[in-house]
């Protein structure tokens, strides 16, 4: 049986074209390489073609296009016989909508609110315009909805094996509800002359019996459906009628009913640019074919929970990932929930593992939710790059951002102005929604009922605006202390930019968010209502910050890629080596079995792509140096026009950082590079919101990047930038082949469970998605693992480019961590002192476990900012350079008497070292909490 924590995980990105059989051939491999678990992305049935899975349709089965029930049969027999576990990755925050896959959505598209469905999905029923029922927006369309119609994209079907009517737009259906079935026949019937046929005799028949509001019922369709079905002769009848809701252009008549029939359907019909505005269904963030589900009702709980809990009870799922827990209304209670599912599953005899995809922003501390060990490891992966950024070089990084951008390199500004613009564009109808309710409060007291509506939808833009954070974590008995003063800091400085009359409208405001309104002695006002407001607020601050944070400044704030990563602050002074330990320290005491992770399928970029960007901080002035020279030399590649170039000077910037990043270490650029370039520029400008956007895209501007990014690639017209840009990305590569070991060295050693995304056994280059997902070739690396049993490292580290070297150190460290499992997956941490000149560039810490004498420890000593070992990257370092010695005072390390370990001693021919030791006296370390 594999560990219930694991020791190390492996993910994988399940497709279509690498399915649960290519999966289960990979298990080997894993086993292998050291891995204990199997890190799958979601399984569930998911959209047809998805590539990503988290567009689930169906929680209750297997996805087909990955083998369905059968095809995880097989991978579950292929982890069972090489004692490996499995560990899913879950979307329990929202589902694929619209096309015609998701029966839950369809039966609430066809019945509205009586669907037994519709108490899953966040719908604001009554907020659509100028209409007398509720319904539900559906932006689907790619035109406006007259346009649309009148062009006749929108037809009316049959199904004449279900016996019911569907609008369908292109690939979507949209069901018709059955109150409207029994004027469908009489007008169908009357199209195709068939009244006075024994078949159109009987579809009138069937027409008139149900009679009254709302009939056939939802009790009632079935049989009427039923009866519809076995008519014979109704499917001619029906194919000939359906012309009278046949819309062309040049049929005015025909347009006007189907535009009748759609009126008076549970849903409404609009252009997609509507979404932003008019939407009334809660999304993952801005995307259109993902709806929030209501997670918080215990009937969909249990049914998107089912087909986990069956895996959990035969024992075939040893772990979960939370896919946004930031997204549910309630986590705490969510979680709760999930753990009385799994102990109900497999009893409270083991661990379930747990981690949930939650992104903490700089200082912020992470919640304890019931069963949750810890997060799939962003913030751990920040703290790794920033100890490795050389902070000494990032003054120098400051002033040429302030002159490239002509802005202070600050963030705090960026990320206000993105805000404004992801509330004025994507999540304005989000925005709205919530400043309706908050207006409704006030109006249901009189105390409160002169607070506009205008002035609460500023006030709370301001209180946005200001939020610093993802989200609070109310739960309907209100606020913790953290969240209350997490909400009253902020209220505070959104007063301080008020400039209008305040008259407690800041005051009223912070009680709604934290339902003090409803507390003893206050005026009364809707409990239901304020309970909403504030819970529904913690679910729109996640997407905001999202939104503006990483998919809009991360674009426009370019001073040092490194940096800017999820959950990550780009702005940041980097971190010290004893504000290092003591952040590990922390972790090993508070959530010691959360994941670490260094790439994940979420990441703007690979890890070693991010680990050489990083070395630039090493030789700012080279760098500085080699931009202006390439600005020079690529000026005539620019498109000027008008009022813009393009790219723009900081765009510029952040080109040349990205290619240094992904510059091939073997080979010459092909054209596949050049297209990877263009196709992730073409996503970071639209991201970035400056020139062009996916909202309003700059064709002329994005036209010009491409020409530019070709042009420079091209040898025939930039031999002299290529030749220069080759010889600065020679020196970057073996900088930041160098972090990158150090990067994978911490990864594998610190407090927590390293996280090994697929492919990153060899240098992982990766660009943002849909780039870090492109296929991994196992056969070349399984072939390559078997040939590094006795690993030559003086001759890997001669052939470092090949990425052998970085395979053959993973398997060493997992082959440790599987050797001293106690060590690492139960030990504390221990930072160890380091002297000498050197010591500012040696990172060591034991790791230790047991009790009195039979402690077992690793000693690990990792180096960091080698440029003045290389040459600036000019060689493999000397390691012999390193004048520092390491004090393991309290260890024996066998072969060593001495408590001063030379840093040239444990490193030998390699940059990091685990060496196992022993403790020569009683040290008794502390026991870290384990999360259950």
């Amino acid at each position: 049986m594999p560990p219930a924590i694991p020791l190390a995980t492996y993910r994988l990105q399940l497709t279509a074209e690498f399915n649960f059989d290519k999966a289960a051939a990979v298990v080997p491999y894993l086993k292998t390489l050291g891995i204990t678990h199997l890190y799958a992305s979601p399984v569930m049935k998911a959209r047809k073609g998805s590539t990503h899975g988290y567009d689930t349709v169906d929680h209750g089965q297997f996805n087909p296009e990955l083998g369905g029930e059968a095809g995880f049969a097989r991978l579950s027999e292929a982890l069972t016989r090489h004692d490996i576990g499995l560990i899913i990755d879950f979307v329990p925050n929202h589902v694929g909508v619209h096309f015609a896959d998701n029966p839950w959505w369809l039966d609430v598209l066809e019945w509205g609110q009586a669907s037994p469905h519709a108490v899953s999905f966040d719908i604001d029923w009554d907020l659509l315009p100028y209409r007398a029922r509720g319904g539900v927006l559906l932006p689907i369309l790619g035109a406006s909805y007259g346009e649309a119609l009148e062009r006749g994209d929108i037809e009316l079907r049959y199904d004449p094996d279900e016996g019911s009517f569907s609008a369908w737009y292109f690939e979507h259906r949209l069901p018709v509800a059955p109150e409207r079935y029994g004027e469908l026949l009489r007008m169908i019937v009357k199209e195709a002359d068939a009244g006075e046929t024994d078949a159109g005799k009987r579809l009138l028949s069937l027409a008139a019996r149900y009679t009254g509001l709302r009939r056939p019922n939802r009790k009632d369709a079935p049989a009427f459906k039923a009866e519809l079905r076995e008519i014979p002769g109704a499917a001619e009848i029906i194919a000939r009628g359906l012309g009278a809701y046949r819309a062309a252009p040049d049929r005015p008549a025909q347009t006007l009913t189907l535009h009748h029939l759609l009126e008076r359907q549970h849903y409404k019909l609009g252009h997609w640019r509507l979404a932003s505005s008019d939407i009334n269904y809660r999304r993952f963030f801005d995307v259109n074919g993902l709806a929030g589900l209501r997670v918080e009702d215990a009937s969909t709980f249990a049914a998107t929970h089912r087909l986990v809990k069956q895996l959990v009870a035969n024992g075939k799922l040893q772990g979960i990932r939370l896919d946004h827990i930031d997204g549910l209304r309630d986590p705490a209670q969510y979680c709760q929930r999930l753990r009385r599912l799994v102990r109900d599953a497999q009893g409270n005899t083991k661990p379930f593992y747990t981690v949930i995809e939650k992104i903490l922003c700089e200082h912020e501390r992470l919640p304890h939710f019931a069963g949750v060990q810890g997060t799939t490891g962003y913030e751990w992966m920040n703290v790794i790059t920033q100890v490795l950024v050389d902070a000494g070089g990032l003054g120098a990084l400051d002033e040429t951002w302030r002159q490239i951008s002509n802005r202070p390199p600050r963030l705090a500004p960026y990320v206000k102005d993105a805000k404004r613009r992801v509330l004025e564009t994507l999540l304005t109808s989000e925005f709205t929604v919530l400043t309706r309710l908050l207006a409704r409060i006030a109006n249901g007291h009189y105390t409160t009922r002169d607070f506009s509506a205008d002035s609460l939808r500023q006030a709370l833009e301001l209180y946005v605006l200001h939020f610093p954070v993802y989200r609070t974590y109310l739960t309907n008995s209100g606020p913790t202390a953290p969240d209350r003063k997490l909400i009253d800091d902020t209220i505070a400085r959104a007063r301080a930019e008020w400039f209008a009359a305040d008259e407690g409208i800041f005051d009223f405001l912070r009680d709604a968010l934290t339902m003090d309104l409803l507390a003893p002695g206050r005026p009364p006002h809707s409990a239901p209502r304020v309970r909403r407001f504030a819970l529904k607020v913690q679910q729109f601050t996640g997407p905001m910050m999202a939104k503006s944070l990483e998919d809009t400044a991360f674009y426009q704030f370019h001073r040092l890629l490194a940096l800017n990563e999820v959950g990550g602050d780009p702005a940041s002074s980097g971190l010290t080596i004893s504000a290092f330990h003591e952040t590990m320290q922390a972790r090993a005491r508070e959530w010691p079995l959360g994941m670490t992770a260094t790439a994940t399928h979420d990441t703007k970029r690979g890890e070693d792509a991010r680990a050489r960007i990083a070395a630039l901080s090493e030789i700012p002035g080279d760098w500085t140096s080699a931009v202006s020279r390439w600005k020079v030399l690529n000026a005539p590649h620019l498109t000027l026009h008008g009022n813009y170039r393009a790219p723009s000077a900081t765009f510029e910037y952040m080109l040349y950082q990205t290619l240094l990043g992904a510059w091939p270490l073997q080979g010459p650029v092909d054209a596949g590079f050049v297209d990877r370039v263009q196709a992730y520029a073409l996503k970071a400008a639209r991201e970035g919101k400056e020139e062009t956007s996916w909202l309003n895209p700059h064709e002329a501007y994005e036209n010009g990047v491409n020409s530019f990014i070709e042009k420079i690639l091209d040898p025939a017209l930039s031999s002299e930038f290529l030749e220069s840009l080759q010889t600065m990305a020679r020196r970057v590569a073996l900088l930041g082949a160098l972090n990158g070991l150090s990067q994978l060295t911490l990864k594998a050693t610190l407090p927590g469970v390293p996280d090994f995304y697929q492919g990153t056994e060899f240098w992982d280059l990766s660009l943002v998605d849909p780039d870090n997902r492109r296929p991994v070739d196992f056969g070349v690396r399984h072939a390559a693992l078997a040939s590094l049993d006795n690993p030559d490292w003086r001759g890997l580290t001669r052939s470092w480019p090949d990425g052998l070297i970085k395979l053959a150190w993973t398997r060493r460290l997992l082959k440790l961590r599987n050797e001293l499992a106690d060590v690492f997956a139960e030990g504390d941490y221990q930072p160890l002192a380091v002297r000498g000149p050197h010591a500012d560039h040696v990172i060591a810490f034991a790791r230790r476990h047991g009790r009195a004498a039979a402690i077992v420890a690793a000693i690990v000593v990792v180096g960091r900012h080698f440029a003045p070992f290389t040459q600036a990257g000019r060689e493999w370092p000397a390691l012999d350079g390193f004048d520092a010695t390491v004090d393991i005072t309290g260890y024996v390390v066998k072969g060593h008497e001495s408590h001063e370990l030379p840093v040239t001693q444990a490193f030998g021919d390699f940059p990091a070292a685990v060496i196992e030791a022993r403790t020569a006296t009683t040290i008794r370390p502390s026991r870290p909490r384990a999360r259950g």
